[in-house]
């Protein structure tokens, strides 16, 4: 391993040995420049910066350190912002002078820059280093998929509408303060009521009454965002009615979908299709996933692979809700393009398993195929008994990585908002657990 030597001098210092995960990729970074080189064009939005006026802004290197300190210990910007004078360790990793810390806003609004896709390269890149050192050879494969939560309550055609509601009534509060002469009617008061007696309603009869009642309010609503919207030019706009005018242009289609859905369903009892539904007012890319038996649940389904060393390989947000058997060969794809390595053994569980991605296995060169349970004609390709039985096993060790995963890194439901800063999470989720999975057979090695 060539990383042991630099790492063993790093452990002499007090406080990398007392933090052997920052110390691993302290040296990874300080080893591998282009880890760092990656992530420059998203954080610099392609301007060059400028040798002249107040240095104030972090370097390129500063904010990933810091965004990687930032999810190793589960912070917060705030939090972030503080650990820069309280702890010695986040000082020293982060590169920072302790007399000119910087705020949580500029650490938002930079790190917040780095999209998705250059943290997938960033993961594949470090995953390259573990086989590159011997921790991991991609001839074992396992692939299983997860749910990661969106920040919403439990969505409801009731909940919806009031929400539609009470945002828009909040968005035209704002706006009257910058505008003179903006007049509008408040809805809020007497759909609360009409919310309230929904919910609390068992009786089929008096639900309908009480929707069409709140439909007829929610109306009025509707047609009152589109007049003022449709008028928008005729105001002198200031900058903060600007942006809350711009919400309201982007509510407006959202609640006459959340109006016809409603209708449709409560109203003349229709079923209404699932790409026609919406299952929240702020998170709007939110899918619904039912697996089997089991509640549905409102996020984004996650397929992840890992190998023989626990890393997780292969990360894929998936969007809506397809079969497992229709993301294996994609998967597989992923692991031949990304790491120029067919694996020898692949495993999944049974909703992969399909005739199709078998016979895809056998065409790209794979030995043994398993799926924990087979269907119909579906039979299980190994050299022995003993092989598929210990693939199986071996197999089940994913639950394990996925729980480790969503518990120590706090992404069983994303808190981030939006579409963009969803994917971002989770891909810093799995860096940060791939770094404790490095440190932690790198600690093993040097402790033989």
């Amino acid at each position: 391993m060539k990383l042991l030597e630099p790492l063993v001098l790093k452990f002499e210092e007090g406080n990398w040995a007392s933090d052997p995960e920052l110390g691993l990729i302290d040296t990874i970074l300080e080893l591998n420049p282009s880890l760092i080189k990656m992530m420059e064009l998203d954080i610099t939005q392609g301007k060059e910066s400028s040798i002249f006026g107040r240095q104030d802004t972090p370097s390129v290197e500063q904010i990933v350190r810091a965004a990687i300190y930032k999810e190793m210990k589960n912070l917060n910007y705030r939090e972030l912002e503080y650990a820069q004078e309280d702890s010695r360790i986040c000082e020293q990793f982060v590169k920072i002078n302790p007399y000119r810390p910087y705020s949580f806003q500029v650490w938002q609004k930079y790190i917040s820059r780095i999209g998705e896709e250059t943290l997938e390269k960033f993961m594949v890149k470090l995953n390259r280093i573990a086989i590159s050192e011997g921790l991991e050879d991609v001839q074992k494969f396992r692939q299983d998929s997860t749910v990661v939560e969106t920040n919403i309550h439990y969505p409801t055609n009731n909940s919806l509408v009031w929400d539609c509601i009470k945002e828009s009534e909040r968005l035209l509060k704002h706006l009257k303060k910058e505008i003179d002469g903006l007049e509008y009617e408040e809805y809020c008061k007497k759909a609360k009521k009409t919310y309230f007696k929904i919910n609390v309603s068992n009786k089929e009869e008096e639900r309908v009454k009480l929707f069409i009642k709140q439909l007829k309010l929610f109306t009025g609503s509707i047609n009152q965002v589109s007049n003022i919207v449709k008028k928008k030019h005729e105001y002198c706009i200031t900058a903060k009615a600007k942006k809350n005018m711009k919400a309201l242009e982007e509510l407006l289609p959202v609640m006459e979908k959340v109006y016809r859905m409603t209708e449709r369903k409560e109203i003349f009892k229709e079923k209404v299709p699932l790409e026609e539904k919406i299952f929240s007012i702020y998170e709007r890319h939110t899918d619904i996933i039912v697996k089997g038996k089991r509640e549905a649940e409102f996020g984004h389904k996650v397929n992840l692979g890992t190998g023989k060393s626990n890393l997780i390989l292969t990360c894929e947000i998936v969007e809506g809700n397809p079969k497992d058997s229709e993301l294996y060969q994609g998967t597989l794809e992923m692991v031949q393009k990304k790491y120029g390595i067919t694996p020898e053994s692949v495993v999944t569980d049974g909703g992969y398993a399909s005739e199709a991605n078998l016979e895809y296995s056998k065409g790209i060169g794979i030995i043994n195929i398993v799926f924990n349970k087979v269907r119909g004609s579906i039979e299980n390709v190994t050299n022995n008994r003993w092989v598929e039985a210990k693939l199986k096993k071996w197999r089940s060790g994913i639950e394990a990585i996925i729980s480790n995963l969503k518990r120590g890194f706090q992404i069983s439901r994303c808190n981030w908002k939006g579409i963009l800063h969803y994917g971002q999470k989770v891909f810093w989720s799995v860096i940060g657990y791939n770094i404790r999975v490095m440190t932690g057979a790198f600690m093993k090695a040097l402790a033989l």
